[in-house]
């Protein structure tokens, strides 16, 4: 009983560890192409991040790895999708490659007139713009926006929204 015991919890502290590899690996694959988006669109980095690691599972669900759609989007055209070796007609976006649903993201978060309102926001207002883009009916989950919160709070993806300027003068008063 000890034994069986013993191996289950080393077996769930694996399954928990490598998520949370997955979530660390992805954060760092992807940083640059969201702070990017926010310095051209200002959509906060902690929100395309959060957003792409909660709709796609962190690049690991079945739109993220056939479509390259980090971001459950959908769209006018069908597409194919392999489900349990069936073939299934959806309407999700395919991708040709994972920056170019970054792109379309934020293309859809900038130029969607029931969020326009988001633009008054700065780059800093991470709970307002999760707020916003669930209240705009991005998803429809009434926990969504708790959920891209939890993340941003767990990950601590608000760093990625600071000035780069204002971080070097951190790093510069703890020497």
């Amino acid at each position: 009983m000890k034994k069986t015991l013993l191996i289950l919890t080393l077996l769930i502290s694996s399954l928990v560890a490598s998520a949370q590899n997955t979530s660390t690996s992805y954060i760092e694959k992807f940083k640059d192409n969201a702070v990017r988006i926010m310095h051209e669109t200002g959509i906060p980095a902690s929100i395309v991040l959060a957003v792409a690691m909660h709709e796609s599972g962190c690049g690991n669900s079945l739109l993220a790895k056939e479509f390259n759609n980090q971001f459950g989007v959908k769209g006018l055209d069908k597409h194919v999708l392999m489900v349990r070796n069936k073939k299934k007609l959806t309407s999700y976006k395919k991708y040709g490659s994972v920056k170019d649903s970054f792109e379309d993201f934020s293309r859809i978060i900038t130029g969607r007139k029931q969020l326009s309102y988001l633009q008054d926001l700065t780059h800093y207002d991470y709970v307002g713009w999760a707020k916003g883009i669930q209240k705009s009916g991005y998803a429809a989950s009434h926990t969504w926006s708790k959920q891209v919160l939890g993340l941003i709070t767990k990950y601590h993806l608000n760093l990625f929204d600071e000035n780069p300027s204002d971080q070097q003068q951190v790093i510069a008063s703890t020497k």
